[in-house]
């Protein structure tokens, strides 16, 4: 599987734009995976959003990812779900969405990585690998160096999560990510598709 070079995150709670005018932007720049978290609302709350953003996802031929919760994946047809360290494990999330879904696993070092690596995921996510404000919790900022080791070690596509804007994201290609996902830089952007144009030249360079 190729992932793209920019993966944005939408989170509600986060953003300074509604959700359809985010996913026009984003489809209008050729950007064709977008996920959606929602970490502070209830089951019905969650779903109800996780539908709406699978419908928008569908009208512009893009790949619906839903943060954490495999069953609100599967009730609103999502294309797949992103699995975190305290989340339904991968091997029972693939029993429920099947073989044809994506899955994705938040990891936060070497051994969470290579655990992974082992898993049926699709692809492995590593972060913080800079400081966060997008998590109320975070786990500590993994250094480049194990960063690099992780991507030697680490097969599957790779996905560099927290902290990532369009000022330091160069560094994290140039280690062989590959791509980065993004939440407050996006989704705050005054000119969200000049921001979208900045990662992408950065991924190019």
């Amino acid at each position: 599987m190729q992932l793209p070079p920019l993966y944005p995150i939408i989170d509600p709670q986060i953003s300074a734009h509604p959700l359809d005018f985010l996913m026009a932007e984003f489809a209008a720049t050729g950007l064709r995976w977008v996920q959606l978290r929602v970490k502070k609302a209830n089951s019905r709350q969650f779903f109800d959003e996780a539908s709406r953003f699978v419908v928008l996802a569908k009208h512009h031929a893009m790949t619906a990812i839903v943060n954490d919760r495999t069953d609100i994946a599967w009730l609103a047809g999502a294309d797949g779900v992103h699995l975190g360290q305290e989340d339904l494990p991968v091997a029972d999330a693939r029993k429920l969405l099947g073989s044809d879904r994506i899955i994705g696993y938040s990891t936060h070092s070497l051994a969470q990585a290579l655990e992974a690596e082992r898993s049926g995921a699709d692809y492995v996510a590593i972060g913080p690998v800079f400081a966060t404000t997008s998590k109320e919790n975070p786990d500590p900022v993994v250094g480049l160096s194990e960063l690099r080791e992780i991507r030697r070690r680490v097969s599957k596509p790779l996905v560099a999560i927290g902290g990532i804007t369009a000022e330091n994201a160069r560094i994290l290609f140039h280690i062989g990510i590959d791509s980065v996902a993004v939440i407050r830089d996006l989704s705050c952007s005054e000119n969200v598709r000049a921001k979208v144009a900045e990662f992408l030249k950065l991924s190019r360079s």
